[in-house]
């Protein structure tokens, strides 16, 4: 394994207080991705932004406004995360599909794989850019055009279920699943555009809780004890 990408739950971040951030989880995640990182894997990060906008809120905000406000949420997650990924000895850089004057860098492919060569996390914030397109979408977008070996899904929830188990206590957990499954059960590991763009494209997922000691180099270091989401 070379090149994965991340994506963190902007809820997660945010911890027991559910909004804004909790530096104490922030760090945590910032060592565990230094490991990754000091053990010669590139590392990109994609970031939800649940913890301050969680889509259109208000019949009295047009869908197209209501997901710009949602790709500025990521946009600030990424800055603020990169700050704290740097407090603890990396080098980091934040890609926005459009201008954000200095506060980031126009992404391209080209840009982002010399940012990788010299050993950078790379931030990607504001989705694809588009309306309509979540950060699902964005981050397997972006897995594809940076030829990514896999996509790490850190969530609130360890793992992928057969139904929802803050719901149903007998929810049952897969440790496998392959992508048409999640598709023709509506799963919901990612949203159904991912989930299509993934099959086409062979991107595995995994899918793991953030909350759990050590998860992340768990993970990746090959005690995954979460579900891995086939493409085969």
């Amino acid at each position: 394994m070379k090149r994965v990408l991340l994506k963190l739950s902007g809820e997660a971040l945010a911890g027991e207080k559910h909004v804004g951030f909790d530096e104490g989880t922030v760090t945590d995640v910032a060592k565990q991705v230094k490991q990754i990182v000091d053990g010669g894997i590139q590392v990109g990060i994609v970031i939800g932004g649940g913890n301050f906008w969680r889509g259109r809120t208000s019949e009295n905000i047009d869908r197209t406004k209501a997901d710009q406000i949602g790709m500025l949420a990521t946009v600030m997650n990424c800055i603020y995360v990169s700050e704290i990924f740097r407090s603890v000895g990396m080098q980091t850089q934040i890609l926005t599909p459009f201008v954000c004057g200095s506060m980031t860098k126009l992404f391209s492919k080209d840009g982002a794989n010399e940012y990788f060569q010299k050993g950078m996390v790379v931030f990607f914030a504001g989705g694809t850019g588009h309306p309509y397109f979540s950060t699902d979408t964005g981050i397997v977008l972006r897995a594809i055009e940076m030829e990514a070996d896999g996509i790490y899904l850190a969530k609130s929830i360890d793992g992928v279920y057969d139904s929802d188990p803050k719901l149903n206590p007998s929810a049952s957990k897969y440790d496998k699943v392959s992508i048409q499954e999640v598709i023709d059960k509506k799963l919901a590991v990612v949203d159904l555009t991912a989930s299509i763009l993934c099959l086409e494209n062979k991107m595995p997922m995994y899918v793991f809780g953030l909350n759990q000691e050590n998860s992340i180099v768990d993970a990746m270091m090959g005690q995954f004890h979460g579900t891995m989401v086939t493409v085969e």
